[in-house]
């Protein structure tokens, strides 16, 4: 063991063998204090000379600070040869910092424990809760009560601590051990009266204990000391008061055990627990999965949650919140692209105050929440560049596409096959960097569906058949990808993935389209529009009415009529059919307009057939800087079908838009040189 420090009290530190080490100095043990809440990082030394001396500090302050860090050193390095640089307080750039390992700080200890005590079972919760609180030795920095640079992070764990005593408690109620609760709770209460859990857990172990009376008591002084109290105290009472179960279901009804574990869970969970934040974050991701009314109401509460868990001040509770949503993913565009982006803002602050050290399996999962939620332009924090400028690396996408990148790393490292399933599905949504990428779609989608095959994650292997069925019908691999529809379809129907039959609709009247042509494709569109409309996924439905419209136009070489889009909402894809439909009605100006001002298209499952859209408006209206920067972005998917990659619309081969796009320019050219004989 190397040393070992303590913050739970007293600070000190102790040698490998457990002894404590000379910190006789009250200084010198306030250094170390300061260091130590700075986790690693390094404090300036004008920080510690401001936090040290909060007046005014002395002429020579900097100088008393060097000497406090060197006899440190010879305190906490006894061995360390002379002029041998220290590898435990270590001078970096403008100060110092201690390179503490995660297990030899009590404090770090302390949460560490915590953390896994909130995942445990009840009964090993209690066992890993005691270890837990048994890091404590009084106050947090106990001989500096007034120090300013410490409030913050007495405060936090302090709060921490609290909570670790209710869920000790809690986890006692749960494993049927009320009597051995009730003393710990009325100790906690009479210490901290302001806290309204600890009040509903004693309530609730005088209750259990056969103590009715003293549990309606201990109510009732607990509405004195909170004035009032919330909502949880009277749900306590009517808990208290009812009868010991409601009427029971026939036994072996699903419907029944559902109903008598959910009232036995509502009785036995205290309002406001942890736990509960815990089970609600399980139950909106098994509600994703349900169909359209339960992909609504988990996408409606989630950031509710996601708001309740950061606001606990715990950041690794908030951080397994954040990361346990891994309802797989399919369509590139947000259903809400507001909501996305607040989502992946959250994981990625949860992300940066885990720090790099942090639980490794528990950072991917952050990075990945940042790679779905950031899909298409969902996370955009800047104006998005336009079409007509030349390609520039934005910011926020190249964070994006890093988390995804190290998320990948980090579980093919740890060996978690859920957890790379995750990964995966952060990383397809990051995979549209460029144009033309469906074969690196096919190939994360075979591996996802054999790693999902292989350690049984039904919804991720339907993720990873319809990821194919995009990519092949974007290669123009149509065979392959109906076998992947009717895989996904069978697969759907054994594991009750009802929305999965959304884009195999799409993708069959898609399909229809290439063998049978539009006349024939089009009624099995309306239909589809039809049962589709209410699948809960505004960000697929929205305005793919005018996409449909445009199939028959893009597959033809003329301009489309606008009165065939006067009552089509074309939702989030207006600004890239607003130029086509100008130049269509003659209005070049404006048509010209709106193609110098438009931004590039999303880096989606869309971006090629918007391209194509842009291609054909520019080379109406001889807009030249966005026809060759189409025709430059699309020529990378030259042996792709523009828009097929989507598993919605296909507008033909690329090949056919980019020879168009040469020959407009080429034309274009032409005109301008003879205009300039002409001159």
């Amino acid at each position: 063991m190397s040393v070992q420090f303590g913050l739970l009290g007293p600070v000190v530190a102790w040698d490998p063998d457990g002894g404590l080490l000379p910190l006789s100095a009250p200084r010198h043990r306030e250094v170390l204090g300061r260091l130590l809440i700075a986790r690693g990082r390094v404090v300036p030394v004008g920080r510690l000379v401001a936090d040290l001396w909060e007046d005014e500090p002395p002429a020579g302050a900097v100088g008393a600070v060097r000497t406090f860090v060197a006899a440190l050193r010879r305190a906490l390095e006894p061995g360390r040869p002379p002029r041998q640089p220290s590898r435990l307080l270590v001078t970096d750039g403008p100060g110092y910092a201690l390179r503490a390992g995660r297990e030899a700080v009590d404090a770090w200890r302390f949460e560490s424990i915590a953390g896994h005590a909130g995942q445990a079972s009840p009964r090993a919760a209690v066992a890993l809760w005691d270890k837990a609180l048994a890091c404590w030795r009084g106050p947090v920095l106990a001989d500096f009560p007034a120090a300013a640079w410490a409030a913050a992070e007495r405060a936090r764990l302090e709060v921490l601590r609290l909570d670790a005593v209710e869920r000790r408690a809690d986890a006692l109620l749960a494993t049927g051990a009320a009597r051995d609760a009730v003393a710990d709770l009325r100790a906690h209460v009479a210490e901290h009266p302001g806290r309204e859990d600890g009040w509903v857990l004693l309530a609730t172990a005088l209750d259990r204990a056969g103590r009715r009376d003293e549990a309606l008591r201990a109510l009732a002084r607990a509405r004195g000391a909170l004035n009032g109290g919330s909502g949880a105290l009277a749900r306590a009472e009517a808990r208290i008061l009812s009868p010991a179960d409601p009427p029971a279901e026939p036994a072996g009804t699903a419907d029944g055990v559902w109903d008598r574990a959910a009232a036995s869970w509502n009785r036995s969970v205290p309002a406001r627990s942890r736990a509960r934040l815990h089970a609600t974050a399980g139950l909106l991701r098994d509600l994703a999965v349900t169909g359209p009314d339960g992909l609504e109401e988990a996408h409606r509460h989630r950031r509710d949650l996601v708001s309740a868990a950061e606001t606990t001040g715990d950041p690794e509770l908030a951080a397994r919140i954040i990361g346990s949503y891994d309802v797989p993913a399919v369509w590139t565009r947000a259903d809400d692209p507001e909501g996305a982006g607040e989502l992946s803002r959250a994981a990625a602050r949860a992300a940066a105050r885990l720090g790099p050290e942090g639980p490794p399996a528990l950072r991917a999962r952050l990075l990945s929440v940042v790679a779905v939620e950031s899909r298409g332009d969902a996370a955009a924090d800047v104006p998005l560049p336009r079409a007509s400028a030349a390609p520039a690396t934005e910011a926020w996408r190249l964070r994006a596409e890093r988390a995804a990148a190290e998320a990948v790393r980090t579980a093919r490292r740890l060996g978690d096959p859920a957890l790379l399933a995750f990964a995966l599905n952060g990383a397809f949504m990051q995979g549209f960097a460029a144009c033309g990428s469906a074969a690196r779609r096919d190939a994360l989608g075979t591996e996802l569906t054999r790693l999902a095959v292989d350690h049984q994650l039904p919804g991720h292997e339907v993720l990873g058949r319809i990821v194919r069925l995009q990519a092949l019908a974007g290669l123009g691999r149509f065979t392959e990808a109906d076998a992947e529809a009717e895989e996904t379809d069978q697969l759907a129907d054994r594991n009750e993935r009802p929305l999965a039959g959304v884009f195999t609709a799409w993708y069959r009247a898609l399909r229809l389209c290439e063998t049978g042509g539009w006349p024939a494709a089009r009624p099995r569109y309306t239909r589809v529009m039809a049962e589709t409309a209410d699948c809960g996924m505004p960000g697929l439905t929205s305005g793919a009415a005018a996409l449909v419209e445009l199939i028959p136009v893009m597959r033809g070489d003329a301009l489309p009529d606008p009165a065939d889009f006067a009552d089509l909402d074309p939702g989030p894809y207006r600004p890239w059919l607003a130029p086509l439909l100008l130049a269509a009605s003659g209005d070049t100006e404006r048509a010209r307009q709106a193609l110098s001002t438009v931004p590039r298209p999303p880096h989606d499952l869309l971006q090629e057939a918007l391209w194509c859209v842009l291609a054909r408006a520019a080379a109406s209206v001889g807009h030249l800087p966005v026809l060759r920067r189409a025709r430059d972005e699309l020529a990378p998917a030259e042996a792709e079908y523009a828009g097929g990659g989507s598993g919605l619309v296909s507008f033909g081969p690329v090949a056919r838009h980019l020879a168009a796009a040469d020959a407009a320019i080429e034309a274009h050219a032409s005109a301008a040189g003879r205009s300039a004989d002409e001159e």
